[in-house]
């Protein structure tokens, strides 16, 4: 069976050290928000660009905390995509506030921007522009609209660790930045964990008052706030993972390359599948590698009979799931992501996956009866 997704490869690959510092923090005797943690917030901080990071319990967390460190709440609206995981649109609405779809652009399945001007009301007070699959959303009208329209924008960078647009790392250009570090992603931890990043102090000193009770000394809270730590644990494996973060993402870059000529090379591109198409602004760091066909479903199961894992990211957009029916719509609709959904799929992604294993996919999708 060839997975979709293997954490645990990457644990094997990395055991080793993985191991030792796990010890490390179980003799340590300190297991929540300890030097671990501080080290790792100071690291990713640095490497994303920016002066303050502040680790949280998960990306979600980090999203809402975020939020809420902008004022943003009861009444208020925040812009984002539908076709996204739930997780963004669920951190604005524990926010207290409403999220308000826009459509995607095909090509990227990102933000479109044009869009934007479509929805905004007295009401809105912060956009979530969500790089997905490893690749940027178009940022440069996004921050511009922001500006315009004096707005928050939020980075959400769940997907993209390492990614780049302009030459700038993601998480460097928002207000603020929401990283999350669940097992799969490309920086991925044995467990929960997140993380809110940004170059504004008083945004920094908000979230390390929210993450826990509003505590500015133990046990006194100087602000409401709540219970989301990143754990010494995850931390310190994270810490391990970090200096790994860009060779792991070129094995990934590799990995889709190898892809592409395949796909290409066996004529098994054609006009029932499309290929990731990439920015020429930005540096895609496949986190997933999509394709998309209309024959989609008859793919997926095709494949699962020959053992190959894939996934729908995702199946079902966040305005058509049950508990989200009655949010705000551009006036453009959602065309692009209702479309998208039925054709999408992602295929096996992870830095140790063989050049073999993608040639063996490639060749069991070149028989797949396209007729």
């Amino acid at each position: 069976m060839i997975a979709c997704s293997n954490p645990k490869a990457q644990y094997l690959a990395r055991k080793h050290e993985i191991d030792t510092v796990i010890g490390n923090v179980l003799e340590s005797g300190w297991y929540i928000l300890g030097h671990e943690v501080k080290q790792f917030e100071h690291e990713f901080a640095n490497y994303i660009g920016v002066k303050h990071g502040i680790g949280v319990a998960n990306g979600t967390d980090a999203l809402h905390l975020a939020l809420v460190a902008c004022g943003i709440g009861k009444g208020d609206e925040v812009i984002t995509v539908s076709h996204t995981a739930v997780a963004t649109a669920a951190a604005i609405v524990m926010a207290g506030a409403s999220p308000v779809f826009v459509d995607i652009e095909p090509d990227f399945f990102t933000m479109n921007p044009s869009h934007l001007e479509s929805v905004i009301s007295e009401n809105t007070k912060a956009i979530i522009p969500v790089h997905l699959y490893g690749q940027a959303a178009n940022l440069a009208p996004i921050i511009a609209f922001a500006k315009k329209h004096n707005l928050y924008v939020i980075e959400d960078v769940a997907q993209a660790h390492g990614g780049t647009y302009h030459g700038k790392r993601l998480g460097s250009f928002g207000d603020l930045a929401c990283f999350s570090f669940y097992p799969t992603k490309n920086l991925g931890a044995l467990g929960d964990g997140g993380m809110v990043v940004t170059d504004n102090p008083e945004f920094a000193e908000k979230i390390h008052l929210l993450r826990q009770y509003g505590w500015k000394k133990k046990y006194v809270s100087y602000s409401y706030g709540y219970n989301s730590r990143l754990d010494e644990l995850q931390a310190a494996i994270l810490r391990v993972k970090l200096p790994y973060l860009d060779m792991d993402n070129q094995a990934r870059k590799r990995i889709a390359q190898l892809y592409k000529t395949s796909f290409v090379h066996h004529g098994a591109s054609n006009q029932n599948l499309t290929l990731p198409k990439i920015r020429h602004d930005g540096n895609h760091v496949f986190h997933l590698y999509v394709i998309h066909s209309s024959r989609r479903d008859s793919l997926k199961m095709y494949l699962q009979q020959h053992e190959i894992g894939t996934i729908i990211h995702y199946p079902v957009p966040v305005h058509l799931q049950p508990a989200y029916t009655a949010c705000k719509i551009s006036k453009h609709g959602l065309a692009e992501t209702e479309k998208a959904v039925q054709e999408i799929l992602s295929l096996p992604m992870y830095p140790e996956l063989t050049a073999d294993d993608v040639l063996h996919v490639v060749d069991v999708i070149r028989n797949f009866k396209w007729v």
